[in-house]
């Protein structure tokens, strides 16, 4: 029996992924006490940018289905 080759290990648990995640720590903590009249000023910009990625990557929820995929739900609206 073959042994079942090993995947590589994730990004976010190697040396580089770990540098950067303290880095990005860093960098948050010194945005948050040192440049917070910076942060409060782009906090409304930073809003409206969340709300159509909110849209991108959580709509799957709403019945927009591409594909064979179809529910009860869209055969009795057919009907």
């Amino acid at each position: 029996m073959a042994p079942a080759p090993q995947q590589a290990p994730s990004f976010w648990r190697s040396p580089a992924g770990a540098a950067l995640l303290v880095a990005a720590a860093v960098g948050g903590f010194y945005l948050a006490t040192e440049h917070t009249a910076h942060l409060f000023g782009a906090l409304p910009y930073l809003l409206l940018l969340a709300c159509p990625l909110m849209h991108v990557f959580m709509h799957h929820g709403h019945g927009h289905r591409h594909g064979p995929h179809r529910s009860s739900d869209d055969e009795q609206h057919r009907q």
